[in-house]
Formats: C-alpha cells, sequence, structure tokens
C-alpha cells in the first residue's frame, strides 16, 4: 500500500516537471546575446551584444568585454550568461562553459590561464598540483641563430 502512494506521487511529480517548459536560446545566425536571467516566473530576456560572430568562442569573447566593462565600472558580478545559436554560455572566474539548456549540464569550452585570459583547455600547461603555468604557444624563432636549410 505505502509503495503504491509512493509511485503516485512520483508518477505526479515526474508529469509536473515534464510539463514545465524549457528555455531555449534564440537561433539567429551569428547573433550573439548576454541572457538576463528573470525573478522566479519571469522569462529571461535576451540583450544582442554583437552581430556577425563566425564562431560561439568570438561570442564568447565579446560577453568577457562585457563583463570586464561591468567590472570596471563598479560592478561586483563575476558571472555571466550569453546565448549564440541556440547554445547557452556561462563565463565565470574558472572560464567559459556551454550547454543546451539554462539549467542542465555544461561543459568546459576555455579555461583561464595563469594571468587570466582564456584559451582552450589543451592548451595549458598545468604544474603538478593543477594550477595553470602558461599558454603553449610556437616558441619565438632565436635572432641569432643561423637560418634553417
Amino acid at each position: 500500500m505505502r509503495f503504491t502512494v509512493i509511485a503516485v506521487l512520483g508518477a505526479g511529480a515526474l508529469a509536473l516537471a515534464a510539463c514545465e517548459k524549457s528555455i531555449e536560446a534564440p537561433f539567429d545566425q551569428g547573433v550573439c546575446y548576454a541572457v538576463e536571467v528573470g525573478a522566479e516566473g519571469e522569462a529571461p530576456r535576451f540583450n544582442k551584444v554583437a552581430d556577425n560572430q563566425p564562431q560561439i568562442e568570438f561570442c564568447a569573447a565579446r560577453l568577457e568585454e562585457v563583463r570586464l566593462r561591468f567590472l570596471r565600472l563598479g560592478g561586483n558580478r563575476q558571472e555571466i550568461i550569453g546565448s549564440y545559436q541556440g547554445q547557452f554560455i556561462f563565463i565565470d572566474r574558472g572560464g567559459v562553459w556551454l550547454s543546451k539548456s539554462l539549467t542542465g549540464g555544461r561543459f568546459n569550452a576555455m579555461a583561464r590561464t595563469g594571468d587570466g585570459r582564456l584559451a582552450m583547455p589543451g592548451a595549458i600547461q598545468r604544474a603538478i598540483d593543477g594550477t595553470p603555468i602558461a599558454v603553449s604557444s610556437n616558441p619565438e624563432p632565436d635572432p641569432t641563430a643561423p637560418p634553417a636549410p
């Protein structure tokens, strides 16, 4: 009897959760948006930040610029949410995270280097304790070395 009641209540909760409308990011080609999450029950607002962005990384760079500008003006928000072609972008102190939904799982697209810049996670060299120490790049040619044959 007790199991039946719990099963019925669980099924009812799942049915209500399935009815909740998920928020979808706009899929405008090349348009980068900043997302302002509304209060409980309010729909989020999508504010256009930039047009003609060729890739999601460029949109993330524009959102990082917005975040830094607000901080320089005296703001205290360390995180910003954006969207680009149907995906949500989350920028915080750790880096850039992407997700298909506002509340779903996120995966890391860019990480912060030791000096705060954003880079692809595979390009960051880390110390033994996991802290970033540098961004790998092509070595600068030695001006005193003889030219290669």
